[in-house]
């Protein structure tokens, strides 16, 4: 349920998507910035959520906002994290763009919009982490099935939102500058202030999540770039393009599944951290069979929305076959990345919670990127 609740979530994120394509063709390199955008939001959000799954396991989660806290500590380093994620995105973003001979507007636009996009966006999705996490404790559910997809909806839903509306904030050389000067003073002062005066648990997630999520985002900026060169095919196929962010969202939030129930077998000692083990395979499992329902949804979704839009559509059986043949490619990469990750950060002294989802998820926004090509050229639409 949870999955598809996260599909619908997807779905108005590709409505989004869909209806902006001027705003993506006006400011090249914005959509290069998109999917790393959005999947900040779920690495940041989506770890937080894994780490308050930890806690609720193991009976230390309490509902309180207070510094001396966890879940104070833990709200502290993401708020950092924000800031210095967003600003460093727009960053890399940029200097992809260049690299790569892709054109893309200045560095201070994306930053100007990365930031404000991201701290907007962030303030949502960080209440809704909390509150999925309390509602959890007091109704028994099980964390690790429901923070991450729900989570990684919340985000889709606000981020492309927060993103366009920030847009608007740029164009004006001199609002431009100003703007892009604060906003980068805030992400310095921000990483200082973290790094030097952070609690100890935050300080621990701020050492151990920022070089993972500044990784993550680069692969991020690397499917929004595979994504932005092919912007004429997908414009052409929009419904495609609606497709997209619940393709990759759903092939993440799967992952994202699987990094946090692994996470929390290890830390109880229910799996043990080798190169295999057969206590992992039910979990595979799992994933397959959530993955058939949530990639036919949302072929179908994206089908109507498109029929309701006027959007240029293959038609539905193209589309069940673009999100079945990617899928099925996408899921076995999740299993194969949400398992190596968890494996490697315990053998290595690290905390998988930490690592786990931030690298699942970004991973698979390049995976699903490159699965979803895939799938067209199987199908013969590219």
């Amino acid at each position: 349920m949870a999955n598809l609740v996260s599909s619908g979530g997807d779905l108005l994120a590709g409505i989004a998507l869909g209806s902006i394509t001027g705003t993506l063709e006006r400011l090249p390199g914005l959509l290069v910035l998109v999917p790393a955008a959005i999947g900040m939001r779920g690495n940041i959000f989506g770890a937080l959520g894994s780490r308050f799954g930890t806690y609720v396991h193991t009976g230390t989660f309490r509902p309180s906002f207070r510094r001396d806290t966890v879940v104070g500590q833990n709200i502290y380093a993401v708020t950092v994290l924000t800031f210095v994620v967003s600003g460093a995105l727009a960053v890399v973003a940029r200097w992809v763009s260049a690299v790569f001979g892709q054109p893309a507007i200045g560095v201070l636009d994306l930053m100007v919009i990365s930031v404000l996009g991201g701290v907007f966006s962030s303030v949502f999705v960080g209440a809704i982490t909390v509150m999925v996490a309390r509602l959890s404790v007091t109704r028994s559910w099980d964390i690790d099935n429901v923070a991450s997809p729900l989570v990684t909806a919340s985000g889709d839903i606000v981020t492309l939102p927060s993103l366009f509306l920030a847009t608007f904030a740029v164009g004006h050389r001199y609002v431009t500058v100003s703007i892009g000067a604060v906003v980068s003073v805030v992400c310095v002062v921000a990483l200082v202030l973290g790094m030097l005066r952070a609690p100890g648990v935050g300080r621990r997630i701020l050492y151990e999540s920022l070089p993972v999520l500044l990784f993550a985002g680069a692969i991020d900026v690397f499917a929004g770039l595979t994504i932005e060169r092919r912007l004429d095919q997908f414009v052409a196929l929009q419904a495609v393009l609606v497709l997209i962010p619940s393709f990759l969202e759903d092939s993440g939030s799967l992952g994202a599944i699987l990094s946090a129930r692994l996470a929390s077998k290890l830390h109880t000692g229910l799996l043990e951290p080798r190169l295999f083990s057969t206590s992992a395979l039910p979990d595979f499992a799992l994933i397959y069979v959530l993955a058939i329902p949530v990639y036919m949804f949302a072929a179908a979704s994206a089908t109507v929305v498109s029929s309701l839009f006027s959007f240029t559509s293959p038609g539905y059986l193209y589309m069940l076959g673009i999100a079945l043949i990617g899928g099925a490619i996408a899921t076995t990469g999740a299993c194969l990345v949400a398992y190596g990750i968890a494996v490697a950060s315990v053998r290595l002294g690290l905390d998988p919670d930490n690592h786990g989802i931030p690298m699942v998820t970004s991973s698979m926004d390049l995976i699903g990127a490159f699965a979803v090509i895939g799938a067209l050229l199987i199908l013969g639409l590219a």
